[in-house]
């Protein structure tokens, strides 16, 4: 032991553990400190008890010997970051020509394991620029996977670690399948064996116990978590189309077999799949149900939303159904009975569909908003969105239509309650730019069009009541007092709170806005006394093809009313306004898919009393203004 240290401890200003820790803090040498990071020591000043250290951002920095001794980590000269201080150019050369021996020294510095970011750290501004260390990484980290000395992750904040010699990536990667105990883990895992599937000298020998795993694990889950299964045997079938010489332990369990036992609960479990996966699911139905699929793929386009209404018409049209999509298409645009997800589709691929661009789409459009709006008030739907914000969409549909249909449309927008004055400007001027004859509409409204009345059941009109009602006594009210903290919190232009207060309010003032003019033109009915003579609102009518004698029953109610799963229609739809009128024994001509059909009018029958009590009088102005300021 050096004498000054041994004197420093006789006087008991060091303890024997930490002069022998200071032995290997001599002048020269290379450390670490938790906060100030890599420094040297520069000298010894043992008669002030202190050692100096040089830090990047503390030069000659004293500290006492003891605190030294507990708080610094000596470096070995063979640590990278010593290395790198004591000879920048020979680091420069390791970079670029034995890349792996540099990782190599980095992760051994970092006992063993660490992270690309902290490899980055250690590399960027002196030994590579940025634009250096990203080429530099992505193929040294293929260096890496293929030496078979380092566990390479797929995720950048896992560790890289340091592993026995001789185990290879390939070992690597089973370990890691084999290690996985979730089925999503184990996808993950399996992603990487099909990936990197070449890579395998014996493949029938290291993956076909993977195999037997996969289908375990498949018909295992399919009952709880039938995603699940069909992620697992897609995967499987990869790898098996990927590796000649493996095998299926499971003789049945495919991909067509698990669509026809999931059938029911395809509605279900394919937005729960990545979209590669649901497409190998859609295209694999024709095996799966033989002739029925192209009904069962049209069934599953009405029921869902998002990705798989545009994935299923790529699917149909890859097969050659496309007629068939066409005729679901037209059957419900003319019968209002499309969802808003599939209108919007229909919007979006309107060049390949432009026979469907017609003005009737436009009367489906706010047949579906109407809808949405009462099943979900408030809520701007994709379909809203589509026709607010695509601004050549009006001009497609009315660029081959006579004046007259464009006029009764742009009476019915003016009418109509889904849109603010704003909104609803901006669109009539859209239909005026194809038909400027028309621009006296929107300056001069006639007076009746102003004042028109919906015909709406009481209990429709009670839901849109108190709708209003929490609107103006809970939800602005809340909001106010949200933008009150908000702006509580200082610096508006960084103030999200804020925004996102502001504009929830722009939404709710909105939404009264609507609400208080479509109430202002409602008017309340139970559907009592009515004329069953003929066709008319309040009264269930039955029709019977002429040619093929099949029945169909319409319940015709109110503005807000429709529900075409029940068959129950607004009088403001296509087919209601058709049969309005109308006596029992009457044929009613009805465009279809092959033309036309002849529907007689077996019968009319009143639609049952809607009972829910009169709602009491819209509030006042003022008590409005009151709830508001509460």
């Amino acid at each position: 032991m050096d004498a000054e240290l041994e004197k420093l401890v006789d006087a008991g200003k060091l303890t024997a553990k930490g002069a022998e820790q200071l032995e290997k803090l001599k002048p020269g040498a290379y450390c670490l400190h938790k906060s100030w990071g890599f420094g040297r020591v520069t000298e010894w000043n043992l008669l002030l008890n202190q050692i100096v250290i040089d830090f990047a951002s503390k030069k000659s920095h004293p500290m006492q010997v003891q605190y030294a001794a507990e708080n610094l980590t000596p470096l070995a000269p063979q640590h990278f970051l010593a290395r790198k201080a004591n000879d920048l150019a020979s680091i420069k050369k390791l970079a670029r020509e034995e890349p792996v021996a540099l990782a190599r020294n980095i992760i051994e510095s970092l006992d063993g394991q660490t992270t690309v970011a902290q490899i980055g750290e250690w590399l960027v501004g002196d030994v590579l620029t940025e634009a250096e260390w990203k080429r530099w990484w992505e193929s040294t980290k293929k260096l890496l996977k293929a030496s078979g000395a380092f566990s390479v992750p797929s995720k950048k904040t896992d560790p890289i670690r340091l592993h026995g010699e001789g185990l290879s990536h390939t070992d690597e990667l089973i370990a890691l399948f084999n290690k996985a105990r979730q089925p999503k883990e184990q996808i993950a895992a399996l992603d990487q064996l099909i990936k990197f599937h070449q890579q395998f000298k014996e493949p029938e020998k290291q993956l076909q116990p993977i195999v037997a795993t996969i289908e375990n694990m498949a018909v295992r889950n399919q009952k709880m978590h039938p995603e699940l299964a069909f992620e697992l045997i897609i995967a499987r079938d990869d790898l098996l189309g990927c590796v000649s010489q493996l095998h299926t332990t499971h003789i049945g369990l495919t991909l067509s077999k698990l669509i026809l036992e999931e059938e029911k609960r395809l509605m279900s479990v394919l937005p729960k799949l990545p979209a590669a996966k649901e497409k190998r699911v859609l295209q694999a139905l024709p095996s799966a149900l033989g002739p029925r699929w192209t009904e069962r793929a049209l069934q599953l386009m009405r029921g869902s939303h998002g990705r798989m209404v545009a994935q299923i018409p790529r699917v149909l049209s890859e097969a050659g159904q496309h007629a068939e999509l066409r005729a679901m298409l037209e059957r419900g645009i003319r019968e209002h009975s499309a969802t808003g997800e599939m209108l919007a589709w229909l919007c979006n691929e309107r060049q390949r569909w432009s026979e469907l661009i017609t003005p009737e789409l436009l009367s489906a459009i706010f047949a579906t908003l109407e809808r949405e709006q009462h099943n979900a008030p408030g809520r701007a739907s994709k379909l809203h969105r589509v026709l607010v914000e695509d601004r050549q969409l009006l001009g497609d549909i009315f660029k081959k239509t006579d004046v007259a249909i464009a006029r009764d449309a742009m009476r019915r927008l003016q009418l109509s309650p889904l849109f603010d004055e704003l909104t609803k400007r901006s669109l009539l001027a859209r239909i005026v730019k194809v038909y400027p004859e028309l621009e006296g509409m929107i300056t001069s409204a006639q007076p009746q069009e102003k004042t028109a009345q919906l015909i709406v059941s009481w209990s429709s009109l009670e839901r849109r009541k108190a709708e209003y009602e929490e609107l103006v006594k809970v939800k602005i009210p809340e909001n106010t007092k949200e933008i009150a903290l908000a702006r509580s919190y200082g610096d508006l232009s960084e103030n999200f709170e804020f925004k996102a207060a502001k504009q929830m309010q722009s939404v709710l003032m909105r939404r009264k806005s609507e609400l208080e003019q479509m109430l202002h033109n409602a008017r309340g009915t139970s559907f009592e006394n009515v004329d069953i003579s003929r066709v008319s609102i309040g009264t269930i009518v039955t029709l019977r093809s002429v040619e093929t004698n099949k029945e169909e029953t319409y319940t015709i109610l109110g503005a807000w009313d429709g529900d075409p799963d029940r068959h129950i229609i607004s009088y403001q739809t296509a087919i209601a306004q058709a049969l309005l009128g109308h006596k029992a024994g009457e044929v009613i001509s009805f465009s279809t898919d092959d033309g036309s059909a002849q529907l007689t009018i077996v019968s009319i029958q009143p639609a049952p009393l809607d009972e829910t009590p009169p709602p009491p009088a819209l509030p006042t102005e003022s008590a409005v203004e009151a709830a508001i300021a509460e």
